[in-house]
């Protein structure tokens, strides 16, 4: 985790929710961007503009799935778990 809070302390990180979109409106981190776990493949180009990206979703496992797919794609980035856990690491 306090590899996740190192880069959650850079302006250029890029915090992304990878739960559905009902469940972004329900609460997010401030700042963080809504990318649903399934549309994470048709979005790469997206992701590989992005200097760092930290995932989030409810519990860890969605965001999980999502940071194995991304490296295997050559995108560096971190699972961050809970956005819960995001959030209070981003505020703390």
């Amino acid at each position: 985790m306090e590899q996740v809070k190192s880069l959650l302390a850079s302006d250029k990180t890029v915090i992304v929710d990878v739960r559905t979109p009902a469940e972004f409106m329900g609460g997010h981190v401030a700042g963080s961007i809504n990318i649903p776990l399934n549309e994470v493949p048709q979005r790469l180009p997206e992701f590989r503009k992005m200097e760092h990206v930290v995932l989030c979703c409810a519990s860890g496992g969605r965001s999980g799935q999502a940071t194995t797919y991304l490296k295997q794609n050559g995108i560096d980035c971190l699972n961050g778990g809970s956005w819960l856990d995001v959030n209070y690491l981003k505020n703390n």
